[in-house]
Order: C-alpha cells, then sequence, then structure tokens
C-alpha cells in the first residue's frame, strides 16, 4: 500500500514541472490565432492532430533522447536555440504575411508544426521528461506526461468557445497580439539557450 502511495506521490511531483512547461493556458491564445480561419470541426481535428503529434514525440524522446542526442552531439541548449528559431522564423513571418504557414498545407501540418511541437511538447517539456525520468523513473513520468495531456486537450477542446465569444474581430486582434507572443517566447527560448551555452 506503502508503495503504490509512493508512486502516485511521485506522479504528482512530476506533475507539476510537466503542467508549467506545457502551458497549456497560455498557449491556448496562440492556438486560437493560428486556427482563426479554421471551421470549428477542423480547429478540434487540428487540435486532435496536435495532441497525438505531442504525445508521440514525448514518448519517442523519452525512448530514444538521451541516447540520440549522445550520438548526435546534441545539447539541451541547441535544442532550445533550435526550436526558439523555427518558433522565430514563423512569427516573423505571420506578422509580415499574416499567413503563419501556406494556404492548403492541411491541419495535419499545421496541428504537427507549429502547435504539436514545439508548442505544446517544445525544448522546455522534453527537458522536463529527461530530467524527471532521472529523477521518478519511466513509469512515472510517463503517467505525469500522459494526465497532463489529457488537461490540456480539455483546456484546447473549449478553443471552439472561446472562438465565439471573441468573434471575427476578436479573433483577428488575438492572432497579432499572439504572433508578438510566440516572437517573444521563441527569443526567450534563443535567450536560455544561449545563456546555458555560455554558463555550463
Amino acid at each position: 500500500m506503502e508503495a503504490v502511495t509512493d508512486f502516485f506521490k511521485e506522479v504528482g511531483l512530476s506533475f507539476i514541472p510537466l503542467f508549467v512547461a506545457l502551458d497549456a493556458l497560455g498557449v491556448l491564445p496562440i492556438i486560437l490565432a493560428l486556427t482563426k480561419d479554421d471551421a470549428p470541426a477542423q480547429r478540434l481535428k487540428t487540435l486532435r492532430y496536435a495532441t497525438l503529434t505531442a504525445f508521440a514525440l514525448g514518448l519517442g524522446f523519452l525512448a530514444l533522447g538521451k541516447a540520440l542526442f549522445s550520438v548526435l552531439g546534441i545539447a539541451s541548449a541547441d535544442f532550445l536555440i533550435g526550436g526558439g528559431t523555427i518558433l522565430l522564423v514563423l512569427s516573423i513571418k505571420d506578422i509580415i504575411t499574416g499567413k503563419l504557414m501556406e494556404v492548403g498545407v492541411g491541419d495535419h501540418m499545421l496541428g504537427v508544426v507549429p502547435i504539436g511541437t514545439p508548442l505544446i511538447t517544445g525544448p522546455a517539456t522534453l527537458t522536463t521528461l529527461l530530467v524527471l525520468v532521472g529523477q521518478y523513473g519511466i513509469p512515472v513520468v510517463v503517467l505525469a506526461f500522459v494526465l497532463n495531456l489529457v488537461v490540456a486537450w480539455l483546456i484546447f477542446s473549449q478553443a471552439n468557445r472561446i472562438a465565439q465569444f471573441l468573434g471575427a474581430g476578436g479573433l483577428r486582434a488575438t492572432a497579432k497580439i499572439a504572433s508578438l507572443l510566440l516572437a517573444a517566447i521563441a527569443v526567450k527560448m534563443i535567450r536560455q539557450g544561449i545563456m546555458e551555452t555560455w554558463f555550463t
């Protein structure tokens, strides 16, 4: 009985940092901006792709992350800079052209990049997963990660209601603000990567 209690205590301790790293509430306005032109059914479909992508990437990273990083000589700082650069390029394109991705790219592609990764499961989440595995082990961290994705999906599933509440004008305004936030998140990721490179 004590072992079960300890297991769920560790799940709780793993859940909290992952919840902060995923930041589903913070990502939601950006998702609304990215899907502002989508019909409600298409938006939910995109979010399903995004959640599945985040799940697959997280599990794959848990299984192969350390080994892959070691073989390729990649540090977590490199991952932060790479992910941040992708987000920065996409956000600048959206600010200048009003289009994050090309028309016809498909909701599955938008769900994969940039929503599934690096917005939902990005460098912060992946690094947190690796750190937690070292502390609590894979079963605990996988369960905590899955629970976080369930919570994220419950939050994202309200996207259509929020979009309806904001209306077309509100979504356009949100899109512009979200593009700036996306650029700021990208710069933060790049800055963190550079700081880690210089001071470690």
